[in-house]
């Protein structure tokens, strides 16, 4: 992605302040700050499925649930990011403009977000402690990745394809469908 302004490293505060006023999104990792790309309408349609889901879900619970303009802070790598969805049910996340604790994170990845949805936001989403899965879900084709915090505080990958399948999610507690995320949804062949 292209830098979103030719300028120095600027500070998370400034950072912060800018993305107030701003007319698109912008990421930031170590000072460095980068715009977000437009999506297609899979992906806007998927993450439309996905944070409904959530989102019924968890009504009336201490779980929120957030679809694209909730930034997610990893302190650890002094980034911020704009998952596509993001639930947290931690009452210490009480920032107006982006989560410390999400216990769930989702990216739709499409070709042009593939290499830094599996690999820059992966290893920095799984540095963050109270994140219990993190799932990418392709937009142009039946699958879903899913990366678990096991018992001992490892990652475990396991990939679905099909829409019979279901997710067994910890937190919160539910089994999101292959079915539910791609309702709606046809790919041409």
């Amino acid at each position: 992605m292209p830098l979103a302004y030719d300028l120095p490293p600027i500070s998370e505060d400034d950072y912060l302040a800018r993305e107030l006023g701003a007319n698109e999104r912008h990421e930031y990792v170590a000072g460095q700050v980068y715009l977000m790309a437009g999506s297609s309408k899979n992906h806007n349609r998927i993450a439309l499925n996905i944070a409904s889901y959530f989102n019924q879900l968890t009504r009336g619970s201490s779980c929120q649930v957030y679809a694209s303009d909730m930034k997610v802070r990893i302190k650890e790598r002094n980034s911020y990011y704009y998952p596509d969805v993001v639930v947290s049910c931690d009452n210490n996340d009480n920032n107006d403009y982006f989560l410390d604790y999400p216990c769930l994170i989702i990216e739709v990845t499409s070709d042009s977000t593939l290499r830094k949805d599996y690999l820059e936001k992966s290893l920095a989403y799984q540095s963050i402690s109270s994140l219990q899965t993190y799932i990418i879900v392709a937009q142009d084709k039946y699958q879903v990745d899913i990366l678990r915090r096991n018992a001992k505080g490892y990652w475990d990958l396991s990939q679905m394809t099909g829409l019979e399948q279901s997710i067994e999610l910890p937190c919160p507690i539910s089994h999101l469908s292959l079915q539910e995320i791609y309702q709606d949804i046809s790919f041409n062949t």
